[in-house]
Protein backbone atom coordinates (compact mmCIF):
# COMPACT_ATOMS: atom_id res chain seq x y z
CA UNK A 1 0.00 0.00 0.00
CA UNK A 2 1.31 3.52 -0.78
CA UNK A 3 -0.05 6.05 1.79
CA UNK A 4 0.69 9.25 0.04
CA UNK A 5 -1.37 7.82 -2.90
CA UNK A 6 -4.23 7.25 -0.84
CA UNK A 7 -4.95 11.03 0.47
CA UNK A 8 -7.46 12.92 -1.10
CA UNK A 9 -8.39 9.90 -3.13
CA UNK A 10 -12.32 9.25 -2.17
CA UNK A 11 -12.89 6.44 -4.58
CA UNK A 12 -10.28 4.33 -2.78
CA UNK A 13 -11.75 5.43 0.59
CA UNK A 14 -15.47 4.35 -0.86
CA UNK A 15 -13.43 1.19 -2.00
CA UNK A 16 -12.00 -0.12 1.40
CA UNK A 17 -15.22 0.91 3.11
CA UNK A 18 -17.13 -1.08 1.18
CA UNK A 19 -14.48 -4.16 1.73
CA UNK A 20 -14.32 -3.74 5.30
CA UNK A 21 -18.19 -2.58 6.25
CA UNK A 22 -20.24 -2.89 3.68
CA UNK A 23 -19.14 -6.72 2.09
CA UNK A 24 -18.95 -8.70 5.75
CA UNK A 25 -22.41 -8.43 5.36
CA UNK A 26 -23.85 -9.84 2.14
CA UNK A 27 -20.26 -11.92 2.00
CA UNK A 28 -22.77 -15.13 1.94
CA UNK A 29 -24.80 -13.92 -0.63
CA UNK A 30 -22.00 -13.70 -2.96
CA UNK A 31 -20.66 -16.62 -2.24
CA UNK A 32 -23.81 -18.46 -3.30
CA UNK A 33 -23.62 -16.30 -6.28
CA UNK A 34 -20.51 -17.67 -7.20
CA UNK A 35 -20.94 -20.90 -6.29
CA UNK A 36 -24.36 -21.14 -8.01
CA UNK A 37 -24.04 -18.65 -10.74
CA UNK A 38 -26.02 -15.45 -11.73
CA UNK A 39 -30.18 -16.11 -12.42
CA UNK A 40 -31.17 -12.40 -12.65
CA UNK A 41 -35.31 -12.48 -13.25
CA UNK A 42 -35.25 -8.83 -14.61
CA UNK A 43 -33.04 -7.16 -17.63
CA UNK A 44 -32.69 -3.76 -16.91
CA UNK A 45 -32.37 -1.73 -19.64
CA UNK A 46 -31.77 1.78 -18.14
CA UNK A 47 -30.46 5.42 -19.55
CA UNK A 48 -26.71 6.24 -18.54
CA UNK A 49 -27.92 9.13 -16.65
CA UNK A 50 -26.45 9.11 -13.62
CA UNK A 51 -29.39 9.77 -11.15
CA UNK A 52 -30.74 6.91 -12.84
CA UNK A 53 -29.89 4.31 -9.81
CA UNK A 54 -31.84 0.75 -10.93
CA UNK A 55 -30.69 -0.40 -7.27
CA UNK A 56 -32.82 2.41 -6.00
CA UNK A 57 -35.52 2.02 -8.00
CA UNK A 58 -36.57 -1.87 -7.58
CA UNK A 59 -34.80 -2.27 -3.81
CA UNK A 60 -32.86 -5.45 -5.60
CA UNK A 61 -30.13 -7.08 -4.21
CA UNK A 62 -26.99 -8.74 -5.86
CA UNK A 63 -27.85 -10.88 -8.74
CA UNK A 64 -31.70 -10.18 -9.64
CA UNK A 65 -30.93 -7.44 -12.18
CA UNK A 66 -28.98 -7.91 -15.54
CA UNK A 67 -28.61 -4.11 -16.52
CA UNK A 68 -27.55 -2.51 -19.68
CA UNK A 69 -26.63 1.35 -19.59
CA UNK A 70 -26.39 3.49 -22.48
CA UNK A 71 -27.29 7.23 -23.31
CA UNK A 72 -30.94 7.29 -23.66
CA UNK A 73 -31.91 3.30 -22.80
CA UNK A 74 -32.26 2.99 -26.53
CA UNK A 75 -32.28 -0.62 -27.92
CA UNK A 76 -31.28 -0.97 -31.80
CA UNK A 77 -33.09 -2.61 -34.04
CA UNK A 78 -32.65 -6.50 -34.64
CA UNK A 79 -30.82 -6.71 -38.34
CA UNK A 80 -29.51 -9.84 -38.37
CA UNK A 81 -25.80 -8.95 -38.62
CA UNK A 82 -23.16 -10.04 -36.55
CA UNK A 83 -20.86 -7.44 -35.05
CA UNK A 84 -19.82 -5.10 -32.17
CA UNK A 85 -23.38 -4.91 -30.75
CA UNK A 86 -22.97 -4.10 -26.71
CA UNK A 87 -26.81 -3.54 -26.20
CA UNK A 88 -27.64 -6.17 -29.14
CA UNK A 89 -25.35 -8.98 -27.34
CA UNK A 90 -26.40 -8.29 -23.66
CA UNK A 91 -30.41 -8.42 -24.55
CA UNK A 92 -29.32 -11.76 -26.50
CA UNK A 93 -27.46 -13.20 -23.86
CA UNK A 94 -30.18 -12.20 -21.03
CA UNK A 95 -33.05 -13.93 -22.92
CA UNK A 96 -31.18 -16.88 -24.35
CA UNK A 97 -28.75 -17.90 -21.87
CA UNK A 98 -29.87 -16.57 -18.41
CA UNK A 99 -33.22 -17.09 -19.21
CA UNK A 100 -34.90 -13.64 -17.98
CA UNK A 101 -38.85 -13.60 -17.15
CA UNK A 102 -38.93 -9.92 -17.92
CA UNK A 103 -37.51 -6.86 -19.58
CA UNK A 104 -37.49 -3.30 -18.57
CA UNK A 105 -36.96 -0.45 -20.53
CA UNK A 106 -36.59 2.62 -18.02
CA UNK A 107 -36.66 6.03 -19.61
CA UNK A 108 -36.65 9.21 -17.28
CA UNK A 109 -37.45 13.09 -16.77
CA UNK A 110 -34.62 15.20 -18.15
CA UNK A 111 -33.09 13.24 -20.05
CA UNK A 112 -29.97 14.70 -21.75
CA UNK A 113 -30.81 12.23 -25.01
CA UNK A 114 -34.11 13.51 -25.82
CA UNK A 115 -33.05 17.29 -25.36
CA UNK A 116 -30.09 16.90 -28.06
CA UNK A 117 -32.82 15.17 -30.42
CA UNK A 118 -33.68 18.48 -30.09
CA UNK A 119 -30.88 20.77 -29.86
CA UNK A 120 -28.41 18.80 -30.85
CA UNK A 121 -25.33 17.10 -28.90
CA UNK A 122 -22.03 18.22 -28.15
CA UNK A 123 -19.71 18.49 -31.38
CA UNK A 124 -17.43 16.27 -32.93
CA UNK A 125 -19.27 13.60 -31.01
CA UNK A 126 -20.11 11.56 -34.36
CA UNK A 127 -20.74 8.28 -32.51
CA UNK A 128 -23.41 9.61 -30.32
CA UNK A 129 -25.53 11.83 -33.03
CA UNK A 130 -25.42 8.47 -34.79
CA UNK A 131 -26.97 6.81 -31.20
CA UNK A 132 -29.45 9.42 -31.08
CA UNK A 133 -30.84 8.30 -34.03
CA UNK A 134 -32.52 5.36 -32.49
CA UNK A 135 -34.42 7.73 -30.86
CA UNK A 136 -35.72 10.15 -33.64
CA UNK A 137 -39.08 8.73 -34.36
CA UNK A 138 -40.11 9.35 -30.86
CA UNK A 139 -39.41 13.21 -31.20
CA UNK A 140 -42.70 15.64 -31.95
CA UNK A 141 -43.36 18.19 -34.50
CA UNK A 142 -43.85 20.87 -31.95
CA UNK A 143 -41.68 23.11 -29.95
CA UNK A 144 -39.45 21.53 -27.37
CA UNK A 145 -41.57 22.89 -24.22
CA UNK A 146 -41.20 20.66 -20.89
CA UNK A 147 -44.63 18.83 -21.93
CA UNK A 148 -43.49 17.83 -25.22
CA UNK A 149 -39.79 16.65 -24.01
CA UNK A 150 -41.47 14.64 -21.32
CA UNK A 151 -43.98 12.91 -23.61
CA UNK A 152 -41.05 12.44 -26.72
CA UNK A 153 -38.94 10.53 -23.51
CA UNK A 154 -42.07 8.62 -22.39
CA UNK A 155 -42.74 7.93 -26.26
CA UNK A 156 -38.98 6.87 -26.29
CA UNK A 157 -39.61 3.86 -24.06
CA UNK A 158 -42.79 2.84 -26.41
CA UNK A 159 -40.30 2.59 -28.97
CA UNK A 160 -37.60 0.41 -27.53
CA UNK A 161 -40.46 -1.86 -26.32
CA UNK A 162 -41.41 -2.07 -29.96
CA UNK A 163 -37.71 -2.39 -31.12
CA UNK A 164 -37.43 -5.22 -28.49
CA UNK A 165 -40.21 -7.70 -30.43
CA UNK A 166 -37.79 -7.25 -33.25
CA UNK A 167 -35.65 -9.58 -31.45
CA UNK A 168 -36.32 -13.06 -32.61
CA UNK A 169 -35.75 -14.33 -29.39
CA UNK A 170 -37.61 -11.77 -27.49
CA UNK A 171 -40.51 -12.54 -29.46
CA UNK A 172 -40.86 -16.48 -29.45
CA UNK A 173 -40.40 -16.03 -25.35
CA UNK A 174 -43.19 -13.43 -25.07
CA UNK A 175 -45.24 -15.22 -27.19
CA UNK A 176 -44.89 -18.26 -25.54
CA UNK A 177 -45.67 -16.28 -21.98
CA UNK A 178 -42.36 -16.55 -20.24
CA UNK A 179 -41.05 -13.06 -21.03
CA UNK A 180 -43.43 -9.73 -20.14
CA UNK A 181 -42.12 -6.41 -21.16
CA UNK A 182 -42.11 -3.14 -19.12
CA UNK A 183 -41.50 0.24 -19.67
CA UNK A 184 -40.98 3.12 -16.87
CA UNK A 185 -40.51 6.75 -17.31
CA UNK A 186 -38.60 7.70 -14.13
CA UNK A 187 -39.76 11.33 -13.06
CA UNK A 188 -36.53 12.65 -10.92
CA UNK A 189 -38.02 15.44 -8.94
CA UNK A 190 -40.96 13.24 -8.03
CA UNK A 191 -39.20 10.22 -7.17
CA UNK A 192 -41.62 8.37 -8.52
CA UNK A 193 -41.55 5.76 -11.66
CA UNK A 194 -44.78 5.99 -14.02
CA UNK A 195 -45.21 2.74 -15.64
CA UNK A 196 -46.76 2.08 -18.92
CA UNK A 197 -50.55 0.65 -19.25
CA UNK A 198 -50.63 -1.25 -22.52
CA UNK A 199 -54.40 -1.00 -21.87
CA UNK A 200 -54.67 3.01 -22.34
CA UNK A 201 -51.88 4.12 -23.66
CA UNK A 202 -50.85 6.01 -20.93
CA UNK A 203 -47.53 6.16 -18.49
CA UNK A 204 -49.38 5.88 -14.68
CA UNK A 205 -47.61 6.80 -11.88
CA UNK A 206 -46.51 3.77 -9.66
CA UNK A 207 -48.26 4.84 -6.63
CA UNK A 208 -51.58 4.53 -8.72
CA UNK A 209 -50.79 1.77 -10.97
CA UNK A 210 -52.36 -1.77 -10.70
CA UNK A 211 -49.16 -3.43 -12.61
CA UNK A 212 -45.39 -3.03 -13.31
CA UNK A 213 -45.95 -1.96 -16.44
CA UNK A 214 -46.88 -3.79 -19.78
CA UNK A 215 -45.49 -3.74 -23.01
CA UNK A 216 -47.38 -3.22 -26.43
CA UNK A 217 -47.57 -6.86 -26.90
CA UNK A 218 -50.00 -9.17 -24.49
CA UNK A 219 -50.79 -12.75 -24.95
CA UNK A 220 -54.58 -12.94 -26.11
CA UNK A 221 -56.81 -15.60 -27.56
CA UNK A 222 -56.14 -15.58 -31.29
CA UNK A 223 -59.96 -14.45 -32.75
CA UNK A 224 -59.68 -11.87 -29.78
CA UNK A 225 -56.24 -10.14 -30.73
CA UNK A 226 -56.22 -7.12 -31.79
CA UNK A 227 -52.84 -5.26 -33.49
CA UNK A 228 -50.19 -4.75 -31.40
CA UNK A 229 -49.94 -0.94 -30.46
CA UNK A 230 -47.42 1.56 -32.10
CA UNK A 231 -45.74 4.42 -30.61
CA UNK A 232 -47.44 6.65 -32.69
CA UNK A 233 -51.08 5.09 -32.44
CA UNK A 234 -50.60 5.91 -28.89
CA UNK A 235 -51.44 8.97 -26.97
CA UNK A 236 -47.61 9.20 -24.97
Amino acid sequence: MAPDTAIGDELLTRLRRFHEHTFPGIEAQYRDLVADGQHPHTLFIGCSDSRVVPYLLTGASPGELFMVRNVGAFVPPHDGSAGLHGTTAAIEYAVLALGVSRIIVCGHSHCGAIRALYFGGPAGALNLQAWLELGREAVLPVQPTPEALRRTEQRAVVLQLERLMSFPMVRAATEAGTLTLHGWHFVLEAGEVHVFDVDTGRFVPASLATHSGSGPYQPAPVDEAPPPASAAQLGV
